[in-house]
């Protein structure tokens, strides 16, 4: 394991450096070796609503199926700007070893509220929003769930002269609570509860003036802090913008270090629209 020790610490001092970097447009000079300038308050000015659907496999030739709505809302409160988003979904789980075989049985899934943002003054350094998820106990999911997170993005000084979109890392931690509805005698297909620590280094590479490949965007590095054990994905998505209110994706997801479960691979789509 000395090997994702060395990654993570990689990651902390990467996500540190960067963070901490002052923006190029102020101090006249490049922020850091990779020349990158943060953008992390760049805030969308629009709302957006997303649909995404994705089909997941496991080792025991359990498949699930997942419909998600996702909205992101600007906020703006006083001073204080930031972001809100919002996931519910709906599951199917089917397969031999699936509970019941219960094969085009969808059930609610998981109801997720997450904020972010960087209020006025606080650590008027740092180039980092904070912010924080909060999981229902709905559906399946019979437990309530809360984490902080810390999160950045970084942009090429001169985005023309760069393949790099851009530099988005994330952390967070969820711990599940409250598990008076999460039994698996009532219900097999709920999860225990949550002790984990979430991984994003996201990556943009720009393909085209309308087309990127996004690398651990929407499935990332998952460590058990329970019980131990690491689940590391390769996971790409392609994006294309028809225009600036439509953009479309696809994307997969391939389990390379599994000492923690969570899936063996992941197909997944959306249709997104901004208004």
């Amino acid at each position: 394991m000395r090997i994702f020790r060395t990654l993570f610490c990689g990651f902390f001092v990467l996500f540190t450096q960067y963070g901490f970097a002052q923006n190029s447009d102020t101090a006249g000079e490049p922020d850091n070796l990779l020349r990158l300038k943060t953008d992390s308050f760049n805030y969308s000015k629009e709302s957006i609503l997303e649909l995404w659907v994705y089909q997941n496999g496991y080792g025991d030739s359990t498949l699930s199926d997942i419909y998600r709505l996702r909205f992101y809302q600007p906020l703006s409160i006083n001073q204080w700007k930031g972001m809100m988003r919002i996931d519910t979904a709906y599951n199917s789980t089917w397969g031999p070893e699936a509970p019941g075989q219960s094969s085009g049985q969808f059930s609610a899934g998981n109801t997720m509220l997450t904020v972010w943002g960087m209020p006025p003054d606080f650590f008027p350094k740092w180039n980092l929003n904070l912010g924080g998820r909060i999981i229902f106990p709905f559906g399946n999911n019979g437990q309530w769930a809360v984490g902080p997170q810390v999160s950045a993005s970084f942009v090429p000084q001169s985005s023309s002269k760069s393949l790099l979109s851009d530099f988005s890392p994330l952390v967070r931690y969820m711990y599940g609570f409250d598990s008076k509805n999460n039994s698996f005698a009532a219900n097999p297909s709920q999860p225990p509860l949550l002790r984990t620590l979430q991984l994003y280094p996201t990556i943009g590479l720009q393909l085209s003036p309308g087309t990127q490949i996004r690398f651990w965007d929407e499935n990332g590095i998952l460590y058990n802090t329970a019980g131990g054990g690491w689940f590391v994905p390769l996971d790409a998505m392609v994006t294309h913008s028809l225009n600036k209110h439509l953009l479309f994706a696809v994307g997969a997801s391939k389990q390379v270090v599994e000492t923690f479960q969570a899936y063996d691979w992941s197909i997944y789509g959306k249709i997104s629209f901004r208004f």
